[in-house]
Protein backbone atom coordinates (compact mmCIF):
# COMPACT_ATOMS: atom_id res chain seq x y z
CA UNK A 1 0.00 0.00 0.00
CA UNK A 2 1.46 3.72 -1.09
CA UNK A 3 1.48 6.51 1.18
CA UNK A 4 -0.98 7.66 -1.31
CA UNK A 5 -3.43 5.17 -0.40
CA UNK A 6 -6.11 5.68 2.09
CA UNK A 7 -6.27 2.58 4.53
CA UNK A 8 -9.55 1.02 4.67
CA UNK A 9 -11.37 0.94 8.16
CA UNK A 10 -13.20 -2.35 9.14
CA UNK A 11 -15.45 -3.01 12.21
CA UNK A 12 -14.76 -6.27 13.94
CA UNK A 13 -17.86 -7.33 16.35
CA UNK A 14 -17.85 -10.49 18.38
CA UNK A 15 -18.62 -11.03 22.29
CA UNK A 16 -15.50 -13.32 22.56
CA UNK A 17 -12.33 -11.28 23.50
CA UNK A 18 -9.82 -13.92 22.88
CA UNK A 19 -11.40 -14.02 18.93
CA UNK A 20 -11.13 -9.98 18.78
CA UNK A 21 -7.31 -10.21 19.86
CA UNK A 22 -6.82 -12.59 16.91
CA UNK A 23 -8.75 -10.68 14.40
CA UNK A 24 -7.00 -7.54 15.51
CA UNK A 25 -3.56 -9.41 15.20
CA UNK A 26 -5.03 -10.46 11.86
CA UNK A 27 -6.18 -7.16 9.67
CA UNK A 28 -3.86 -4.17 11.82
CA UNK A 29 -1.12 -4.27 9.47
CA UNK A 30 -3.24 -3.83 6.76
CA UNK A 31 -6.58 -1.80 8.29
CA UNK A 32 -7.49 0.06 10.36
CA UNK A 33 -9.66 -1.97 12.66
CA UNK A 34 -12.23 -0.86 15.14
CA UNK A 35 -13.30 -3.68 17.91
CA UNK A 36 -16.89 -3.98 19.20
CA UNK A 37 -18.18 -6.13 21.45
CA UNK A 38 -22.13 -6.30 20.51
CA UNK A 39 -24.58 -5.38 18.10
CA UNK A 40 -26.05 -2.72 20.48
CA UNK A 41 -22.58 -1.17 20.09
CA UNK A 42 -21.84 -1.47 16.45
CA UNK A 43 -25.60 0.32 15.59
CA UNK A 44 -24.40 3.29 17.70
CA UNK A 45 -21.26 3.42 16.52
CA UNK A 46 -22.80 3.55 12.65
CA UNK A 47 -24.30 6.20 13.77
CA UNK A 48 -21.11 7.88 13.88
CA UNK A 49 -18.83 6.21 11.45
CA UNK A 50 -18.82 4.14 8.59
CA UNK A 51 -16.61 1.34 7.99
CA UNK A 52 -15.89 -0.10 4.33
CA UNK A 53 -16.60 -3.46 5.43
CA UNK A 54 -18.16 -5.02 8.69
CA UNK A 55 -16.71 -8.55 10.51
CA UNK A 56 -20.22 -9.68 12.51
CA UNK A 57 -20.53 -12.32 14.76
CA UNK A 58 -23.51 -14.16 14.66
CA UNK A 59 -23.73 -15.87 18.51
CA UNK A 60 -24.13 -13.00 20.08
CA UNK A 61 -26.30 -12.21 23.64
CA UNK A 62 -28.53 -9.62 23.10
CA UNK A 63 -28.63 -8.30 19.09
CA UNK A 64 -27.23 -11.33 17.33
CA UNK A 65 -25.57 -11.25 14.21
CA UNK A 66 -29.36 -11.86 11.67
CA UNK A 67 -30.82 -9.04 14.16
CA UNK A 68 -27.87 -6.59 13.48
CA UNK A 69 -27.43 -7.10 9.68
CA UNK A 70 -31.45 -6.48 9.16
CA UNK A 71 -30.91 -2.82 11.42
CA UNK A 72 -27.75 -2.48 8.80
CA UNK A 73 -29.57 -3.21 5.49
CA UNK A 74 -32.68 -1.61 6.30
CA UNK A 75 -31.18 1.93 6.89
CA UNK A 76 -30.06 3.27 3.80
CA UNK A 77 -27.15 5.36 4.94
CA UNK A 78 -25.23 1.79 6.08
CA UNK A 79 -27.09 -0.99 3.65
CA UNK A 80 -23.99 -0.57 1.31
CA UNK A 81 -22.37 -1.35 3.59
CA UNK A 82 -20.49 -4.84 3.10
CA UNK A 83 -20.71 -7.51 5.62
CA UNK A 84 -19.17 -10.89 6.30
CA UNK A 85 -20.68 -13.13 9.12
CA UNK A 86 -18.11 -15.38 10.93
CA UNK A 87 -19.49 -17.71 12.79
CA UNK A 88 -18.60 -21.59 14.77
CA UNK A 89 -22.10 -22.79 12.74
CA UNK A 90 -21.83 -24.63 9.97
CA UNK A 91 -24.77 -25.92 8.98
CA UNK A 92 -26.06 -24.92 5.57
CA UNK A 93 -29.45 -23.77 6.41
CA UNK A 94 -27.72 -20.87 9.21
CA UNK A 95 -25.28 -19.76 6.02
CA UNK A 96 -28.31 -19.34 3.40
CA UNK A 97 -30.05 -17.46 5.87
CA UNK A 98 -27.03 -14.81 6.91
CA UNK A 99 -26.51 -14.58 2.57
CA UNK A 100 -30.13 -14.04 2.44
CA UNK A 101 -30.22 -11.28 4.41
CA UNK A 102 -27.52 -9.33 2.69
CA UNK A 103 -24.25 -10.91 3.76
CA UNK A 104 -21.65 -10.73 1.24
CA UNK A 105 -19.67 -13.62 2.49
CA UNK A 106 -19.87 -16.32 5.48
CA UNK A 107 -16.53 -18.01 7.07
CA UNK A 108 -16.43 -20.55 9.63
CA UNK A 109 -14.43 -20.30 12.88
CA UNK A 110 -11.60 -20.43 13.44
CA UNK A 111 -10.43 -19.29 10.22
CA UNK A 112 -6.89 -18.63 8.88
CA UNK A 113 -5.66 -15.11 8.81
CA UNK A 114 -4.42 -15.71 4.96
CA UNK A 115 -7.90 -16.74 4.08
CA UNK A 116 -9.71 -13.89 6.08
CA UNK A 117 -7.34 -11.15 3.98
CA UNK A 118 -8.24 -12.93 0.90
CA UNK A 119 -11.88 -12.83 1.27
CA UNK A 120 -11.55 -9.25 2.62
CA UNK A 121 -9.64 -8.04 -0.21
CA UNK A 122 -12.29 -9.09 -2.88
CA UNK A 123 -15.03 -7.98 -1.70
CA UNK A 124 -13.78 -4.04 -1.17
CA UNK A 125 -12.70 -4.60 -4.57
CA UNK A 126 -15.81 -5.54 -5.72
CA UNK A 127 -17.53 -2.73 -3.55
CA UNK A 128 -14.10 0.06 -4.94
CA UNK A 129 -15.55 -1.83 -8.63
CA UNK A 130 -19.52 -1.30 -8.06
CA UNK A 131 -18.86 2.60 -6.65
CA UNK A 132 -16.80 3.49 -9.91
CA UNK A 133 -18.97 1.56 -12.02
CA UNK A 134 -22.53 3.46 -10.24
CA UNK A 135 -20.09 7.01 -10.75
CA UNK A 136 -19.07 6.18 -14.02
CA UNK A 137 -23.10 5.78 -15.61
CA UNK A 138 -24.02 8.72 -13.12
CA UNK A 139 -21.74 10.87 -15.37
CA UNK A 140 -23.18 8.92 -18.46
CA UNK A 141 -26.49 10.39 -17.64
CA UNK A 142 -25.03 14.00 -17.47
CA UNK A 143 -23.94 13.99 -21.78
CA UNK A 144 -25.34 14.86 -24.51
CA UNK A 145 -25.83 13.87 -27.77
CA UNK A 146 -23.31 16.80 -29.19
CA UNK A 147 -20.52 15.14 -27.07
CA UNK A 148 -20.93 11.71 -29.05
CA UNK A 149 -16.90 11.10 -28.58
CA UNK A 150 -16.84 11.54 -24.94
CA UNK A 151 -20.12 9.55 -24.83
CA UNK A 152 -18.23 6.14 -26.52
CA UNK A 153 -15.20 7.02 -24.09
CA UNK A 154 -17.14 6.59 -21.19
CA UNK A 155 -19.14 3.78 -22.40
CA UNK A 156 -16.17 2.00 -23.32
CA UNK A 157 -15.17 2.44 -19.98
CA UNK A 158 -18.34 1.19 -18.09
CA UNK A 159 -17.91 -2.11 -19.99
CA UNK A 160 -14.44 -2.46 -18.83
CA UNK A 161 -15.37 -2.00 -15.25
CA UNK A 162 -18.55 -4.01 -16.08
CA UNK A 163 -15.86 -6.77 -17.42
CA UNK A 164 -13.62 -6.44 -13.83
CA UNK A 165 -16.73 -6.71 -11.95
CA UNK A 166 -17.18 -9.92 -13.47
CA UNK A 167 -14.14 -10.90 -12.96
CA UNK A 168 -13.60 -9.80 -9.01
CA UNK A 169 -16.98 -11.88 -8.39
CA UNK A 170 -15.50 -14.84 -10.35
CA UNK A 171 -12.19 -14.97 -8.42
CA UNK A 172 -14.36 -15.24 -5.24
CA UNK A 173 -15.24 -18.26 -6.17
CA UNK A 174 -12.24 -19.35 -7.29
CA UNK A 175 -10.63 -18.53 -4.02
CA UNK A 176 -13.03 -20.32 -1.75
CA UNK A 177 -12.82 -23.53 -4.35
CA UNK A 178 -8.77 -22.45 -4.18
CA UNK A 179 -7.83 -25.57 -6.01
CA UNK A 180 -10.28 -25.01 -9.00
CA UNK A 181 -7.62 -23.71 -10.97
CA UNK A 182 -8.16 -22.18 -14.47
CA UNK A 183 -11.90 -23.86 -15.19
CA UNK A 184 -13.67 -20.46 -15.31
CA UNK A 185 -11.58 -19.45 -18.08
CA UNK A 186 -11.61 -22.49 -19.86
CA UNK A 187 -14.76 -23.26 -19.76
CA UNK A 188 -15.54 -19.45 -20.87
CA UNK A 189 -13.19 -20.63 -23.76
CA UNK A 190 -14.94 -23.63 -24.70
CA UNK A 191 -18.26 -22.05 -24.77
CA UNK A 192 -16.55 -19.67 -27.47
CA UNK A 193 -15.62 -22.07 -29.34
CA UNK A 194 -19.63 -23.92 -29.87
CA UNK A 195 -20.98 -20.97 -30.21
CA UNK A 196 -19.05 -19.66 -33.19
CA UNK A 197 -19.23 -23.15 -34.77
CA UNK A 198 -22.75 -22.58 -34.22
CA UNK A 199 -22.99 -19.47 -36.36
CA UNK A 200 -20.52 -21.23 -38.54
CA UNK A 201 -23.01 -24.34 -39.74
CA UNK A 202 -26.54 -22.16 -38.99
CA UNK A 203 -27.68 -24.10 -35.92
CA UNK A 204 -30.14 -22.93 -33.40
CA UNK A 205 -29.12 -19.56 -35.86
CA UNK A 206 -33.47 -18.01 -34.87
CA UNK A 207 -31.65 -17.96 -31.09
CA UNK A 208 -28.58 -17.38 -31.55
CA UNK A 209 -28.86 -14.12 -34.03
CA UNK A 210 -30.76 -12.71 -30.74
CA UNK A 211 -27.66 -12.87 -28.19
CA UNK A 212 -25.05 -10.65 -27.13
CA UNK A 213 -22.33 -12.82 -27.94
CA UNK A 214 -19.73 -10.41 -25.55
CA UNK A 215 -22.11 -10.51 -23.20
CA UNK A 216 -22.82 -13.96 -23.27
CA UNK A 217 -18.99 -14.98 -22.70
CA UNK A 218 -19.13 -12.51 -20.03
CA UNK A 219 -21.59 -13.98 -18.08
CA UNK A 220 -20.55 -17.44 -18.77
CA UNK A 221 -17.89 -16.43 -15.76
CA UNK A 222 -20.35 -16.81 -13.18
CA UNK A 223 -21.85 -20.07 -14.01
CA UNK A 224 -20.44 -21.63 -10.89
CA UNK A 225 -21.17 -17.92 -8.65
CA UNK A 226 -23.50 -20.13 -5.88
CA UNK A 227 -20.55 -22.01 -4.70
CA UNK A 228 -20.38 -19.08 -2.48
CA UNK A 229 -22.95 -20.64 -0.51
CA UNK A 230 -21.32 -24.33 0.33
CA UNK A 231 -19.43 -24.65 3.00
CA UNK A 232 -15.39 -24.22 2.68
CA UNK A 233 -15.07 -28.03 4.21
CA UNK A 234 -17.22 -29.68 1.20
CA UNK A 235 -15.33 -27.01 -1.75
CA UNK A 236 -12.06 -27.90 -0.40
CA UNK A 237 -12.29 -31.63 0.63
CA UNK A 238 -9.65 -33.55 -1.06
CA UNK A 239 -10.94 -36.52 -1.75
CA UNK A 240 -14.72 -38.07 -3.07
CA UNK A 241 -17.82 -36.49 -1.80
CA UNK A 242 -19.99 -38.45 0.64
CA UNK A 243 -23.79 -38.53 -1.14
CA UNK A 244 -24.98 -35.97 1.66
CA UNK A 245 -21.32 -33.39 1.02
CA UNK A 246 -22.66 -33.90 -2.96
CA UNK A 247 -26.81 -33.08 -1.98
CA UNK A 248 -24.90 -30.05 -0.22
CA UNK A 249 -22.99 -28.95 -3.16
CA UNK A 250 -25.59 -29.30 -5.55
CA UNK A 251 -27.47 -26.58 -3.88
CA UNK A 252 -24.93 -24.24 -5.39
CA UNK A 253 -26.93 -24.35 -8.83
CA UNK A 254 -30.23 -23.28 -7.29
CA UNK A 255 -28.35 -20.50 -4.93
CA UNK A 256 -26.51 -18.93 -7.89
CA UNK A 257 -29.71 -18.59 -9.94
CA UNK A 258 -31.47 -17.04 -7.12
CA UNK A 259 -28.62 -14.90 -6.22
CA UNK A 260 -28.37 -13.54 -10.01
CA UNK A 261 -32.04 -13.06 -9.58
CA UNK A 262 -31.64 -10.81 -6.69
CA UNK A 263 -29.13 -8.43 -8.37
CA UNK A 264 -31.52 -8.46 -11.60
CA UNK A 265 -34.00 -6.80 -8.82
CA UNK A 266 -31.59 -3.72 -8.24
CA UNK A 267 -29.98 -2.65 -11.48
CA UNK A 268 -30.93 -1.62 -14.80
CA UNK A 269 -28.11 -3.22 -16.08
CA UNK A 270 -29.73 -6.73 -16.93
CA UNK A 271 -28.80 -8.10 -20.36
CA UNK A 272 -25.40 -9.96 -19.24
CA UNK A 273 -26.75 -10.98 -15.74
CA UNK A 274 -30.46 -12.49 -17.45
CA UNK A 275 -27.92 -14.86 -19.54
CA UNK A 276 -25.51 -15.10 -16.17
CA UNK A 277 -28.71 -16.59 -14.13
CA UNK A 278 -29.20 -18.97 -17.35
CA UNK A 279 -25.89 -20.29 -17.03
CA UNK A 280 -25.59 -20.80 -13.08
CA UNK A 281 -29.10 -22.16 -12.29
CA UNK A 282 -28.93 -25.27 -16.08
CA UNK A 283 -25.71 -26.15 -16.10
CA UNK A 284 -26.14 -29.23 -14.32
CA UNK A 285 -29.88 -30.07 -16.13
CA UNK A 286 -29.27 -33.07 -18.16
CA UNK A 287 -31.04 -33.76 -21.47
CA UNK A 288 -32.67 -37.04 -19.94
CA UNK A 289 -34.10 -35.36 -17.12
CA UNK A 290 -32.02 -36.67 -14.55
CA UNK A 291 -30.23 -33.21 -13.91
CA UNK A 292 -30.41 -31.06 -11.37
CA UNK A 293 -31.66 -28.65 -9.63
CA UNK A 294 -35.00 -29.00 -11.83
CA UNK A 295 -34.64 -31.91 -13.54
CA UNK A 296 -35.45 -30.40 -16.90
CA UNK A 297 -35.40 -32.05 -19.74
CA UNK A 298 -34.56 -31.82 -23.42
CA UNK A 299 -35.50 -28.49 -24.73
CA UNK A 300 -36.85 -27.55 -21.77
CA UNK A 301 -33.23 -26.40 -20.27
CA UNK A 302 -31.99 -23.53 -22.02
CA UNK A 303 -29.77 -23.45 -25.10
CA UNK A 304 -26.99 -21.45 -23.10
CA UNK A 305 -27.35 -24.13 -20.48
CA UNK A 306 -27.13 -26.88 -22.97
CA UNK A 307 -23.81 -25.77 -24.03
CA UNK A 308 -22.48 -24.81 -20.61
CA UNK A 309 -22.87 -28.60 -20.04
CA UNK A 310 -20.60 -29.60 -22.38
CA UNK A 311 -18.16 -26.89 -21.90
CA UNK A 312 -18.22 -27.70 -18.21
CA UNK A 313 -18.17 -31.49 -18.25
CA UNK A 314 -15.26 -31.48 -20.67
CA UNK A 315 -13.22 -29.28 -18.62
CA UNK A 316 -13.92 -31.70 -15.29
CA UNK A 317 -13.23 -34.66 -17.00
CA UNK A 318 -9.56 -33.50 -18.35
CA UNK A 319 -8.81 -32.32 -14.87
CA UNK A 320 -7.18 -34.13 -12.21
CA UNK A 321 -9.16 -34.74 -9.22
CA UNK A 322 -7.51 -36.29 -5.59
CA UNK A 323 -9.39 -39.88 -6.60
CA UNK A 324 -8.43 -39.46 -10.03
CA UNK A 325 -5.81 -39.07 -12.77
CA UNK A 326 -6.97 -36.33 -15.84
CA UNK A 327 -8.48 -38.35 -18.35
CA UNK A 328 -7.19 -37.60 -21.99
CA UNK A 329 -9.03 -35.95 -24.45
CA UNK A 330 -9.73 -39.16 -26.78
CA UNK A 331 -11.35 -40.42 -23.30
CA UNK A 332 -13.06 -37.04 -22.61
CA UNK A 333 -14.67 -37.18 -26.48
CA UNK A 334 -15.86 -40.75 -26.01
CA UNK A 335 -17.83 -40.42 -22.36
CA UNK A 336 -19.00 -37.09 -24.09
CA UNK A 337 -20.10 -39.28 -27.06
CA UNK A 338 -21.73 -42.06 -24.74
CA UNK A 339 -23.53 -39.11 -23.28
CA UNK A 340 -25.19 -38.10 -26.67
CA UNK A 341 -29.06 -37.84 -25.77
CA UNK A 342 -28.37 -38.85 -22.17
CA UNK A 343 -26.40 -36.05 -20.66
CA UNK A 344 -26.20 -34.00 -23.67
CA UNK A 345 -28.28 -32.46 -26.55
CA UNK A 346 -27.75 -34.81 -29.50
CA UNK A 347 -26.81 -31.96 -31.87
CA UNK A 348 -24.79 -29.87 -29.41
CA UNK A 349 -22.43 -33.34 -29.19
CA UNK A 350 -22.47 -33.63 -32.89
CA UNK A 351 -21.30 -29.86 -33.09
CA UNK A 352 -18.30 -30.56 -30.37
CA UNK A 353 -16.87 -33.68 -32.24
CA UNK A 354 -16.60 -30.89 -35.50
CA UNK A 355 -14.81 -28.72 -33.49
CA UNK A 356 -12.97 -31.28 -30.70
CA UNK A 357 -9.90 -30.35 -31.90
CA UNK A 358 -10.09 -26.62 -30.47
CA UNK A 359 -11.26 -28.03 -27.33
CA UNK A 360 -7.82 -30.11 -26.94
CA UNK A 361 -5.71 -26.95 -27.89
CA UNK A 362 -7.57 -24.70 -24.82
CA UNK A 363 -6.84 -27.48 -22.16
CA UNK A 364 -3.48 -27.84 -23.03
CA UNK A 365 -2.85 -23.80 -23.06
CA UNK A 366 -4.45 -23.44 -20.37
CA UNK A 367 -3.99 -26.18 -18.18
CA UNK A 368 -3.14 -26.45 -14.56
CA UNK A 369 -0.03 -25.98 -13.14
CA UNK A 370 2.15 -29.53 -12.78
CA UNK A 371 1.06 -31.40 -9.83
CA UNK A 372 -1.92 -29.63 -8.88
CA UNK A 373 -4.54 -31.52 -7.49
CA UNK A 374 -8.13 -30.11 -8.17
CA UNK A 375 -11.42 -30.67 -5.37
CA UNK A 376 -14.49 -32.48 -6.69
CA UNK A 377 -16.26 -29.50 -6.14
CA UNK A 378 -15.06 -28.22 -9.67
CA UNK A 379 -17.69 -30.75 -11.33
Amino acid sequence: MTTAQKRKTVFLVDDDLTNLTVGIAALEELYDVLTLSSGELLIKMLGKSVPDLILLDVNMPGMNGYDTIRHIKGNPATAGIPVIFLTAKSDGGSELEGLSLGAVDYIIKPFSAALLLKRIEIHLLLEDQTRELMAQKAELVRFNNNLQDMVNAKIQTVVELQDTLLMAMAELVECRDDVTGRHIERARSYLAVLIDAMRRQGLFMEEVSTWNIKLVLQSAQLHDVGKIAVKDGILNKLGKLSNDEFEEIKRHAAFGGALIEKIIRHTNERAFLEYAKIFALTHHERWDGNGYPSGLKGEEIPLLGRLMAVADVYDALRSARPYKDAYSHEEAVKIIWEGRGKHFDPRLVDLFMSVSGEFANIANTLSEPSGELRSVAAL
